[in-house]
């Protein structure tokens, strides 16, 4: 693999992974009700797709505007996926031995928040009763609820890998002339 996807890879990672855990913190410091805002989740996924684009534009540029599809593909992998690892390591840290206390507060919410939705949408009694028992004996910050999460990204950054790559990959020489 070239060193440029590698190093930019790495570096991309580490700086999404950073951001996820500087932005986890905050939300965390400032009101912990703010994990329930849906209006962050899409602000950190706008600023994760800019950071994206970002560096496969960058990486294209220094290899001199010629990137295939593989190495756009894999520059971006690399990152989303060390980054995505790093987030939630920290999240796995933070809500089983930083402060425990949290993640019942966080499901409590999600609980208290679906239950409002689900009246409102008129959800039978013992369906509704069925949802709360289930909800109440998830833990969302298990290591194997973290692991399961995180495949679940790992596909979601692949597709959107494999977007970003269709886009800046370069032409073939053979294409240009038609």
């Amino acid at each position: 693999m070239n060193e440029i996807i590698k190093k930019n890879g790495l570096t991309f990672g580490a700086i999404l992974g950073l951001f996820s855990v500087a932005f986890t913190t905050l939300i965390y410091v400032v009101d912990i009700k703010l994990f329930m805002s849906w209006w962050l989740g899409g602000i950190s996924l706008i600023l994760n797709i800019i950071i994206g684009v970002v560096l496969v534009s960058k990486t294209k540029k220094q290899l001199d505007n010629n990137i295939s599809f593989k190495d756009a593909f894999s520059v971006y992998f690399i990152a989303g996926a060390l980054g995505s690892t790093i987030s939630a390591l920290y999240n796995y840290v933070l809500f089983n031995f930083i402060d425990p206390q949290a993640k019942e507060t966080i499901k409590e919410m999600t609980i208290k928040y679906t239950i409002e939705m689900m009246e409102k949408f008129g959800t039978p009694k013992e369906a509704l009763n069925q949802t709360i028992a289930e909800l109440q004996k998830a833990d969302n910050y298990s290591l194997g609820n973290i692991f399961m999460g995180l495949l679940f990204v790992y596909i979601i950054v692949s597709i959107f890998g494999l977007i970003l790559a269709a886009i800046f990959k370069s032409k073939s020489p053979s294409s240009q002339g038609l």
